[in-house]
């Protein structure tokens, strides 16, 4: 296992701030975190999962230890003729084994090109995009119980998956480390083509027959003229959580503000897109020094370069005040803010 001191991370965020971690060790089997955890040399030292680094805000250098997930591999575990159970080492790229997917025809994970980061780092948060969700393709995953020094398995029950939701950012945060995930994929794939603008960027390619890699284009497509690259500016893509609100409240939002758009859930709640709430508060393509907000996707918050993660915070904090003063809805953050 190889530990390096003084660690650069501004590769390793894509928010391309310049911070330093003390420590950082590549994680590429189980035993060196056996050895990280377990071992007096290192037991007591601070320590933080890094992955794809697409998800994280440094506000400032990192005093401790950042354990860069590299555990790789792609496994089929059972195969029928509707269906394939495949294992994924948690340091793989996302969209990496999506291609992958999507090249071998195995359906379920289309929808969900381009998100950054890795496997390991998509069930903790549920990630979603496009009308899917991880939950729907999840069957289960592998984890490395920090106490114990034990694997645990956890089901697709277990998970308790909700909106960017996991049991590992609620009840079992920092006390385990994920290391593969199982999900069960189509062979016989139905598409979702219906939401968003899937449907119309597909006849603007001129696709008359849907396949897997056509919906996956689309999605591509999509994203990349929504998001800024991160090689260009640096950004975590979505920085906040779309909101859910009680009907009866979006009903009331909707006397006031008649063009606001929502998506009902179900009898109870409806979504509301926080990008429009921000854009409707003026936020949308503004510059602070070396920070602003995006100016095709309000939902973004960007690095020009230069900038500081407390800087990138303060923003987010003044966006939540203008949101809340205007519409009565808290923003949660979706970026996970490393203070």
């Amino acid at each position: 296992m190889l530990v390096e001191e003084n660690f650069s991370l501004k590769p390793h965020n894509t928010f391309g701030l310049d911070v330093i971690a003390d420590l950082k060790a590549s994680i590429e089997r189980i035993d060196d975190l056996s050895e990280l955890f377990q071992a007096d040399k290192y037991r007591s030292i601070k320590k933080m999962i890094l992955g794809g680094g697409s998800n994280v805000l440094f506000t400032r250098n990192f005093l401790g230890m950042v354990l860069k997930m590299e555990i790789k591999g792609i496994e089929i575990l059972e195969e029928g003729d509707d269906s394939v159970l495949i294992s994924f080492g948690a340091g793989e790229n996302w969209h990496q084994c999506v291609m992958w997917a999507v090249e071998q025809g195995y359906g379920g994970v289309e929808n969900l090109s381009l998100i950054p980061g890795t496997i390991g780092a998509a069930p903790m948060q549920n990630i979603g995009a496009y009308g899917v969700e991880l939950k729907e393709i999840f069957h289960s995953l592998e984890a490395y119980e920090i106490k114990t020094g034990r694997i645990v398995r956890f089901f697709n029950e277990d998970c308790k998956f909700g909106y960017r939701y996991s049991v590992f950012k609620g009840p079992q945060r920092d006390k385990y480390i994920i290391t593969k995930v199982n999900l069960r994929l189509s062979k016989k794939p139905s598409f979702n083509i219906s939401y968003g603008a899937i449907n119309e960027t597909l006849e603007e390619m001129g696709v008359e027959r849907l396949s897997l890699k056509s919906i996956s284009q689309a999605v591509i497509n999509i994203r990349q003229s929504k998001l800024p690259d991160p090689a260009q500016v640096g950004n975590a893509g979505s920085f906040f959580k779309n909101p859910v609100v009680e009907n009866t409240y979006f009903d009331s939002l909707r006397a006031a503000f008649d063009d606001i758009p929502g998506y009902r859930l179900d009898e109870e709640f409806t979504k509301v897109p926080a990008a429009w709430l921000i854009d409707q508060c003026g936020w949308k393509g503004k510059r602070f020094g070396n920070v602003g907000v995006h100016d095709k996707q309000a939902l973004v918050l960007v690095n020009h370069g230069g900038g500081k993660g407390k800087e990138i915070v303060t923003l987010s904090q003044d966006i939540q005040k203008s949101v809340q003063n205007t519409f009565g809805i808290h923003l949660e953050t979706e970026v996970n803010i490393i203070d």
